[in-house]
Parts: C-alpha cells; structure tokens; sequence
C-alpha cells in the first residue's frame, strides 16, 4: 500500500512539473505583447532611449552660461630663502557673469534644443521601425503557420488520392500508372509540408529574437490574416508624411544651421562680463621678521569688454554658415521629394495587394469546386488520374496563393504605416 502511495506521490510530481514546463515553453503571444517585448529588449530601441537622455542632459547644461560661475583656488608655496624660509598660502574666490556676447549662448542653447529635438525624432523613427520589424515578423509567422495547416490538408487530400488510385487498382478497374501517378503526387505533399515545418520555425526564430525570447520558445501566437484593410485617400496619406520623424529631423536642421549663422554673427560684438573676487594671502618674509603671519585681504568689482576688431575667419566662417543654410533647405526638399515618391509606391502596391486577394479568394472557390468534380468523377471512372493529380495540385496552389496574398496585404499597409510615419493606417481617416 505504501508502495502504491509512493508511485502515485511520483506521478502526480511529474505530471506537475511537465505542466509547469509547457506553461514556461509555450504561451499565448498577441500583437501588442510581442511590440510591448520588443520595446524593452531590443538593443537598437534602448540605445536611441539613452541617446535622447544624453542629449536632454547637454540641452540642461546650455542654461549654464545664463547664471553666474563661481570659481576658488588655492596656492601654497613654501620659500626657501638664505638665511631662511618661509610659506606663503594665497587663496582666491571670483565670481563671474556674462552680461552680453552677441548671442552666442542663445543660439548654443537654441542648437542644444534642436539636437534633443532630432534625439527624440529619431526615438520615434525607431520606434516605427521596430513596430515594422515586430509586426512583419508577426504576421510572417503567422502566414507559416497557416501554410504548414494547407500543406497538412494538401498531404491529406494526395493521401485520399493515393489510397482511391490504389483501391482502384486491386480492384482491376484503373492501370498502374494511376498508383504510381497519385504516389508521386503524394510524396510532392509530403516533401511540401516538411518545408513547410522548416519555414515556420525560421519564422519563429525571427519573431523571438526580437521580443527577446530564447529562440527555442514556442508560442501559441493569438491573431490572423483574415483583416479586412480599407483604402484611405491617396492625398491624406501624402499628408501624413509631414509627420514623419525624417522631415521633423530636417527641419530642425534646418534650424540649427540659421542658429550657426547667429553664432557666426555673435564674433562680430563685443563680450561683456562683469566678475567679482576676494583675495586673500599669508605668510611671506615680513611675518617671518615680525613674528605674525601677515595676512593680506583684497576685494574687486569690475566689468570688463572684449571686442575683436578684425580676424579674416570670421568673415569666412559667416558665409559659410550661410551656405549651409541652403544646403540643409535642399537635403529637406529633397527627403520631401523621395518620401512622397516612396508612400505613392507603397500605396499603389496596396491597391494590387487588394486586387489580388479577391482573385485570390475566387480562384480558390473555383478550385475547391474543380477538386470536388475531379475526385467524384475519378471515383466512378469518369476521369482519369491526371485530371484528379491536376485538380488537387491547382487546389493546393490556390490555397497558399491566398495565404501569400493576404500576407502581401497586411505587409503593404505596414509599409504605408512606417513610411507615413503612423502607428495605424485607419488613424488617417480619423484625422
């Protein structure tokens, strides 16, 4: 009895533990879950994290020429005198404040700004371009999975065929070739679904590598490509790419080289800053004759101006910083010219895409009728093998056919998304 108790004791163990690891292996992944994943694991979104923290630190440090600085300094000596020696110890505190330079920190704290502004820009583009790769990856996946379900069914219907050809045959009412007809057909399935295995589990790979995931994770991934895209209008989605973190990117550029121009500009007046210290010194040869440390206290208050009446650089440098202007104003019309370009390709790529799924699903319709007819007329030997062979092998490619095709749809709407720069095609409509 204690024996019994005993292997029952080791059973539900490892029927506890076997649980607990399909639990841990495999899970149920959604479309936001694997973005949320991605987000805090993928090595190229957390260095644009911190490259914006980065920059926000040095656009805090530009108020610094703003406020007053305050610098101390000490200095011990010690002399060494014939016929004797003696210390000396200085100490200075001056405080200082710039009361004009031309603009010059306006336009280094305005650049300041502008660089954060370009970090956080180029935050967003990464963060599009990782909801592209997630989602690609997503519904890549679920395509494989989808294609490895028809393959089954395809194997299961060259099966179906084989064993009526067979049938056929020992009942002496079909040829041989019929049998080895249907045969070849059937290990064409059979090859078919074991790539079709293979590709799902690259599939896999992909998407776990980027939510973070050892690459061995199985998951049981919730969604479809059953998803129904309308058309937004054309001149809406070329609007859209105003918004795109690129043209942002550009326009601050833009920015910064008229804020150049100002720093250039700021050489050309003069710089005033008023400072104030306090001086403070002991020690020396007169102590030492006195026998008192001589201490030596001087305090200062003044405003001093600087102004460089000529320097050939500057000159230079100031046409320069004009030119660059030009430079950053055609770089943006140009990025405008190609972004347009590439958000109208996209956009006609998801009209054929649409097109092309309801071929798709007619053509499906049409072969799954044809199967049906073939495999009927085979059965009573009204067809031959090769109508049957055909209409199975048409069925098949039909079936994936649509598969692709709604795949080729949902990726033509996320490239229309990261080109345009938004998070959801349908947002367009709503604006």
């Amino acid at each position: 009895m204690g024996r019994l108790i005993k292997h029952k004791s080791i059973f539900f163990c490892v029927i506890i533990v076997s649980v607990v690891f399909i639990i841990h292996t495999s899970y149920a992944l959604t479309l936001d879950e694997a973005i949320s994943l991605a987000k805090e694991t993928l090595p190229f979104y957390k260095a644009s994290v911190i490259k914006t923290k980065s920059t926000e630190a040095l656009y805090n440090a530009s108020l610094g020429p703003y406020l007053p600085s305050l610098d101390a300094s000490t200095l011990q000596q010690r002399f060494y005198t014939s016929p004797a020696e003696f210390p000396s110890s200085t100490t200075d505190v001056t405080l200082s404040y710039t009361l004009f330079d031309g603009g010059n920190r306006k336009a280094l704290r305005n650049i300041a700004w502008l660089n954060f502004d370009i970090s956080k820009e180029d935050l967003r583009k990464k963060l599009l371009d990782l909801e592209f790769n997630v989602k690609i990856a997503f519904y890549t996946a679920i395509a494989r999975r989808d294609a490895l379900e028809q393959r089954k069914i395809q194997f299961q219907d060259a099966q179906k065929d084989y064993e009526v050809a067979e049938g056929r045959y020992k009942f002496g009412v079909s040829k041989l070739l019929d049998v080895l007809q249907a045969s070849v057909r059937l290990e064409q399935a059979r090859f078919a679904l074991v790539q079709a295995e293979g590709d799902f589990k690259k599939a896999l790979l992909e998407l776990n590598s980027l939510i973070g995931k050892p690459l061995d994770s199985q998951h049981e991934i919730q969604g479809s490509l059953d998803i129904e895209v309308k058309l937004p209008e054309r001149d809406k989605v070329s609007i859209a790419i105003l918004q795109r973190p690129e043209i942002k990117q550009a326009e601050d550029s833009l920015k910064i080289a008229e804020n150049n121009k100002y720093l250039s500009l700021s050489t050309f007046y003069p710089i005033i800053f008023t400072n104030a210290s306090y001086q403070k010194a002991t020690g020396g040869p007169r102590g030492l004759a006195t026998g008192q440390g001589a201490i030596r206290e001087e305090n200062m208050l003044g405003i001093t101006a600087t102004w460089n009446i000529f320097e050939l650089g500057k000159f230079f440098r100031l046409k320069s910083s004009e030119l660059e202007k030009g430079v950053s104003l055609e770089n943006l019309n140009d990025l405008k010219r190609q972004l347009l370009l590439d958000v109208n390709k996209a956009y006609e790529d998801l009209v054929t895409a649409s097109s092309n799924l309801k071929v798709a699903q007619q053509q499906l319709k049409q072969a799954e009728q044809n199967y049906a007819q073939a495999f009927g007329e085979y059965k009573v030997g009204k067809a031959d093998i090769l109508s049957l062979v055909q209409a199975e092998s048409l069925l098949a490619n039909a079936g994936e056919q649509l598969i692709n095709s709604r795949l080729n749809l949902i990726s033509s709407k996320i490239s229309i998304e990261r080109i345009a720069g938004i998070e959801r095609l349908e947002d367009i409509e709503e604006q």
